[in-house]
């Protein structure tokens, strides 16, 4: 019986990676359960042991995807004092590398536009996970001595969205890399941080 248990959360977290990684690459409007699940090796059929309905897989891969990008997060900070770990967090996101992993990066630039479309349990999510990454700002805001913490997280998640969302937008190469060193640029000198850009 443990084996089946076992195998089935294996399953589902399959799923889950496949249907995050294709709705930040096309949206969750543009995923078919059908692909998703074929992505994986499984049949249509075999979705409902899984989830509800498609809208379940989307609010599910949403916490999926908040669940690595809280994982990137301690990959860049864990070890170090605020300030390098702000740094560096930032470095990574606001970097061609991260403006290039659509289908891997975060969420909130990837379906910022796509969410007010959504149903109420995936908007909820959503916003669940941009008051997580305000609140890891936050903290680490909070222990360079800059107050109001909290007020300025909201403002750095917004450029840090906004800007990525700029620099995969638009067309030219070059006004894209202008675009993220200009927010990383700007945003270290906000936050009183050293950079290397």
């Amino acid at each position: 019986m443990r084996y089946d248990a076992d195998r089935k959360a294996e399953t589902r977290s399959r799923v889950l990676a496949e249907a995050a990684r294709a709705i930040r690459e096309v949206g969750p409007d543009g995923i078919s359960v059908a692909e998703v699940m074929s992505a994986v090796g499984l049949t249509h059929g075999g979705f409902y042991a899984h989830f509800a309905s498609k809208d379940a897989l989307v609010a599910a891969a949403l916490d999926r995807m908040f669940d690595d990008m809280r994982e990137r997060f301690a990959r860049s900070t864990d070890g170090h004092g605020a300030a390098e770990g702000l740094a560096r967090y930032i470095e990574f996101y606001l970097s061609p590398r991260h403006r290039d992993a659509r289908g891997t990066g975060c969420p909130l630039p990837a379906l910022s536009a796509d969410l007010p479309r959504l149903g109420p349990e995936a908007r909820a999510r959503y916003g669940a996970g941009v008051a997580a990454l305000t609140e890891r700002l936050a903290g680490h805001i909070a222990r360079l001595g800059r107050t109001p913490a909290g007020p300025l997280a909201a403002s750095v998640v917004a450029e840090l969205v906004g800007a990525l969302a700029l620099a995969r937008a638009v067309a030219d190469p070059a006004q894209s890399d202008a675009i993220l060193a200009a927010s990383r640029t700007t945003l270290m000198l906000r936050l009183g941080l050293e950079t290397s850009t």
